[in-house]
């Protein structure tokens, strides 16, 4: 990478990494949202054990696309996967965190919060992978 180059992917306001994590992640949202509502509704699971299978499957999708297409690192696969699950776990407890603070302590609307929540669990999720999971 030249010097110039350099300049350029520095002065991006979003990195082409986080993008790639961005989109990945909204297909792993896509993922988990419609094997929950098949294994809820359509084949009647439990809604944590629906939401539990669900989940697992949509962080394990964005490990592995992230793996192969954003951060290109193949080597110690079970440990960058568990720690990339733990992120995964982490995101989730702070987007609960963050409905009861704001919905349910300050009474603002649930889908503004969850909205709200979105690029901050992003962001932190991916300053968590790309240095630990992906370092």
């Amino acid at each position: 990478m030249t010097k110039t180059e350099s300049l350029a992917s520095r002065d991006r306001l979003i990195s082409r990494s986080l993008l790639r994590y961005a989109v990945i992640g909204a297909s792993g949202v896509v993922l988990d949202y419609l094997l929950f509502v098949l294994l809820f509704n359509a084949i009647g699971l439990h809604e944590q054990l629906a939401n539990a299978i669900s989940t697992t499957a949509g962080i394990t999708n964005n490990f592995v696309l992230n793996t192969l297409f954003n951060f290109r690192k193949r080597d110690r696969i079970l440990v960058r996967f568990l720690r990339f699950y733990a992120v995964g776990v982490t995101g989730i407890g702070l987007t609960f965190v963050l409905l009861q603070g704001f919905s349910g302590w300050l009474g603002i609307d649930p889908n503004l919060v969850k909205a709200g929540s979105l690029p901050v669990v992003l962001l932190f999720q991916y300053t968590i992978n790309k240095k630990w999971s992906f370092g």
